[in-house]
């Protein structure tokens, strides 16, 4: 299965957290670092400037989403359309329903200077009870 591998990729990519002003690695590749819905609930509250990137059908995107989140359809191709035109400085926060197709996505934001990767997805932060927009 092609999932385990991709996301073991992306892993590869990780680096420790290095708080608030992380920065590239000196290899160049960003720092992804996964968070818990509390976590992501939290970044968002103290930095405004992040961008929530759901990475889900319309559809999905439609029933319920994070405030203030950008849908990029992942099975459309929409991630690796969108993700140029994304500041590389603006941290990123990427989900899916379950975590997935956002570990799918994360290599296609490889320019990207930090990006949070919710464990869980959408599916965890409802069952956190965080805010959902319709």
């Amino acid at each position: 299965m092609r999932l385990p591998l991709l996301f073991a990729v992306a892993l590869a990519f990780a680096a420790p957290s290095l708080g608030a002003d992380e920065a590239k690695t000196a290899a160049g590749a960003p720092t992804i670092k996964e968070v818990t819905p509390e976590e992501a609930e939290k970044l968002l509250k103290e930095n405004s400037k992040i961008v929530v990137l759901d990475v889900r059908t319309p559809a999905e995107f439609a029933a319920g989403h994070i405030p203030g989140a950008k849908n990029a359809d992942f099975l459309a191709g929409d991630v690796a359309k969108q993700a140029p035109a994304l500041d590389p400085q603006t941290p990123i926060l990427v989900h899916c329903a379950a975590g997935g197709r956002s570990a799918q996505s994360l290599p296609l934001l490889k320019d990207k200077r930090v990006i949070y990767h919710l464990k869980g997805g959408f599916k965890a932060w409802e069952k956190a009870g965080k805010p959902v927009e319709k």
